[in-house]
């Protein structure tokens, strides 16, 4: 069986590395997987993009500048500037070899420009079993990919809470019709990589008629595993004797990070004379960094692999407070690694963090519970065993075989 997965980039961004990680997974396991992607950012040979050719790659920006520019009209301010997706601009892939050879398509975050609606449609149009891993809640709604407290998206969407001007029938509204009509012509089977992402897309009005399942994303275990923290930390230019906490975001600025709540959090820790530093990955500048107030080791946006692992293996606990996520590739990696974490209670960080035993939940946008969670973690826990439990939880659920193996038992069933 040969299986074609379909995603924008290889590896910008959480959604793309985990289904990056996916197709090797496969791969490793005998399948016939092959990854097609808009934007190609690694120099793997194995990943086939759509714009390889110098015009092919302008055209590709063009159609993300195009289908960013279908929402800048509508949109409530430049915070949700990338929240919100039409799905309007995309690019046909039915004469693509891999597409025209593949038994069944797996699509995962096919946004910003790569397939529109119209796209998706032509691709049901060719009989072929579809799979789609949803990343976040995009498929369930009119149009936002995470829908924060609107629960519109159950029965229609419509008063946007992303949206300039919210209204019956607006952007939402009508981005949730052109999905209705979609899915009435489109047979697919959608995975959820949480349990919790599958059952919100059991209570929308749009998806709750499609088979859902729910499947993890996989890490590579001998990649992301424990390392000696000391030559970790000397490797990184990270002191020996100090407590140190790890951050790590894409943007910074991200509202739905919930970088507020660290800085709150942190503040309470130190007035509580806490002895530890901060380390921090990803996109940031001086004067976001300046807001924290223990003493930051900056690492800067991390590539390679075997520097996130450093990074991880350095931290005596992991941090991430954002107020919104599905299955988190940075939280799966510091428990491989057998660093704890600390997070909010939301999402799908409930079915990761085992609460007090590998990591700890805090109380939702409770800045207070998050700062307890993180004095509980290098003061109060079992260091060595706890440790031991996020390896093993992470060992159990999402290693590349178990995952794999719950994808092909999939791609047998849908293509009978």
């Amino acid at each position: 069986m040969k299986i074609t997965l379909l995603s924008t980039s290889d590896t910008y961004g959480g959604a793309p590395i985990a289904c990056l990680r996916l197709s090797k997974a496969l791969q490793k396991q005998g399948v016939d997987a092959n990854l097609l992607v808009q934007e190609k950012r690694s120099q793997d040979p194995a990943i086939t993009t759509i714009a390889s050719s110098f015009w092919q790659q302008k055209a590709a920006f063009l159609r993300f500048a195009w289908d960013r520019l279908t929402f800048l009209p509508y949109e409530k301010s430049k915070q949700v500037r990338f929240a919100f997706s039409t799905a309007q601009v995309g690019t046909s892939l039915v004469n693509q070899p891999l597409i025209q050879q593949a038994d069944l398509l797996h699509m995962h975050w096919i946004n910003f420009g790569f397939l529109s609606l119209d796209s998706i449609r032509e691709l049901g149009r060719l009989g072929k079993p579809i799979v789609w891993t949803l990343h976040d809640m995009w498929a369930l709604t009119g149009g936002c990919h995470y829908s924060g407290t609107c629960n519109h998206y159950q029965s229609h969407c419509h008063d946007c809470p992303f949206l300039r001007n919210p209204q019956p029938s607006d952007l939402s509204y009508r981005g949730f019709e052109q999905k209705q009509a979609l899915y009435a012509q489109t047979t697919m089977t959608l995975v959820a990589c949480s349990e919790w992402l599958a059952n919100l897309a059991r209570q929308s009005a749009l998806t709750r008629h499609f088979d859902i399942r729910a499947i993890p994303n996989p890490i590579d275990t001998q990649l992301y595993q424990p390392i000696n923290r000391q030559k970790a930390r000397l490797a990184l230019g990270l002191p020996l004797d100090k407590k140190l906490l790890l951050f790590g975001a894409m943007n910074t600025r991200d509202v739905r990070k919930g970088f507020t709540y660290l800085v709150e959090a942190l503040g309470k820790l130190k007035k509580h004379e806490l002895a530890a530093e901060l380390v921090v990955f990803g996109k940031a500048d001086e004067a976001t960094l300046a807001q924290l107030p223990f003493k930051v080791h900056y690492l800067g946006s991390i590539s390679q692999p075997e520097k996130l692992v450093q990074a991880y293996n350095s931290a005596d606990v992991f941090v991430l407070p954002s107020l919104e996520d599905n299955l988190p590739n940075t939280v799966m990696e510091s428990l491989a690694c057998g660093t704890p974490a600390v997070a909010f209670r939301q999402g799908g960080l409930p079915e990761m963090i085992d609460h007090q035993q590998n990591g700890y939940l805090a109380e939702y946008q409770s800045a207070k519970d998050l700062a307890s969670g993180i004095a509980w973690v290098l003061e109060q826990a079992d260091v060595e065993a706890t440790r031991q439990r996020a390896r093993e939880k992470v060992m159990k659920q999402y290693t590349e075989a178990i995952v794999a193996a719950k994808y092909q038992q999939l791609y047998e069933e849908v293509s009978r």
